[in-house]
């Protein structure tokens, strides 16, 4: 492994830039601040991972083939196989893959083997068996889900819609926010707040503020609100394409972004994915049902309704500033076209500027808009 470190008052690449053009209000220039960390830039050893593998007893065979698996733009993640066992190493990066510069502190993968740890006592079926752990080359080995497991994200995308899939889901997440709502022990494993700051604060909220100027104070604001939340375990990442399906399992993947804070960012980070994919459908012929209610109402069922309640409007405003950071953040989505981003944009602008934070009516408007869009589509076609 190639390791290049060093000390760093924190990756703040538009902050920087920003702050020499004096176009970060002071007062909201602290959310940007980093405490600190040791970086590395990575690269995977194979050899090394190779003769660790085999003195640890998983692999007999030395003849190793390293097979690349496609999901995020923040780790490397391998398929290994000696033809007979099947595993996946998974190592965090330092520069994540998108086109901006983003920049994260690679320690985040002991995080996720945390995570996991911390779920596995009370839902071990929904998250990955971790089988080995080199915390000093900054890797772990887990199982590998073989085919009868389908990516729900890539169903989404087929149109292949299992509601079922859509309330597991749900209440996988209330069981996550329930079990640890005001948990001690989870807030102190899981202080990880500048890790949330780099991966999810900076690249959604701070960077599509900056983005869109007239919603900037907004966006700002959210930021510094989001970073002093602490009431339950977020995942940070709870997306389709982070789940794993089959007809008696649904699986968890990647939990490195895993902070104790405020759970309306993983509700809203869910509905958001389902709203997008139903856009998504806008012009086939069967549209895709409103799976972002189903998400909820299961939500807000298992959850029970005082403490959904108590999220509802963080929820409803990080599900608009969520939409178009998808849209015009550092990792927008890939599958919407310039016809659908626009969409979103004059969707969101208005019930932001006029702080139309409840669930009900975002659902009531997106529905809405999303049939008349769906009618002009249709109009336009030859």
């Amino acid at each position: 492994m190639v390791y290049l470190s060093g000390m760093s008052d924190g990756f703040m690449p538009f902050a920087k830039r920003a702050e020499e053009k004096n176009s970060i209000p002071s007062d909201l220039f602290l959310v940007l601040q980093e405490t600190g960390f040791k970086y590395q830039v990575q690269i995977m050893d194979k050899h090394l991972i190779t003769t660790l593998l085999l003195e640890k007893g998983l692999f007999k065979n030395k003849n190793i083939e390293y097979i690349p698996l496609r999901g995020g733009v923040s780790s490397d993640i391998f398929l290994v196989t000696d033809g007979n066992q099947k595993f996946v190493v998974k190592q965090a990066l330092s520069k994540l893959q998108v086109e901006d510069d983003w920049y994260a502190d690679p320690s985040r993968n002991q995080t996720e083997q945390k995570f996991i740890r911390y779920i596995s006592r009370y839902l071990p079926e929904n998250v990955p068996r971790i089988l080995y752990s080199d915390a000093s080359n900054g890797f772990f080995v887990m199982e590998f889900l073989g085919p009868v497991f389908q990516n729900w994200k890539e169903q989404l995308l087929q149109g292949k819609v299992v509601k079922e899939t859509v309330k597991k889901a749900a209440e996988l997440l209330s069981i996550l926010h329930l079990r640890s709502w005001q948990n001690k022990v989870a807030e102190q494993e899981f202080d990880t707040t500048s890790n949330f700051k780099s991966l999810r604060i900076e690249p959604y909220l701070i960077t599509t503020g900056n983005r869109h100027p007239g919603l900037k104070k907004q966006f700002y604001a959210e930021a510094l609100r989001l970073e002093t939340q602490r009431t339950a375990l977020v995942h940070g990442d709870f997306s389709p394409k982070n789940m794993m399906v089959s007809p008696d399992r649904l699986v968890l993947l990647d939990h490195e972004v895993a902070w104790y804070g405020d759970p309306a960012f993983d509700v809203a980070f869910f509905l958001n994915h389902l709203y997008l994919k139903q856009l998504y459908h806008v012009r086939s012929p069967q549209s895709m049902p409103d799976l972002a209610r189903i998400a909820w109402d299961n939500y807000y069922e298992n959850l029970g309704p005082s403490y959904a309640e108590e999220l509802e409007t963080g929820i409803s405003r990080l599900l608009l500033m969520l939409m178009l950071a998808r849209v015009d953040g550092k990792s927008p989505v890939e599958y919407l076209d310039e016809i659908q981003k626009e969409f979103i944009r004059s969707f969101v602008y208005p019930m932001l500027t006029r702080e139309a934070f409840n669930l009900a009516d975002i659902r009531s408007n997106w529905n809405s808009q999303l049939e008349t869009f769906q009618s002009g589509e249709s109009g336009n076609k030859p």
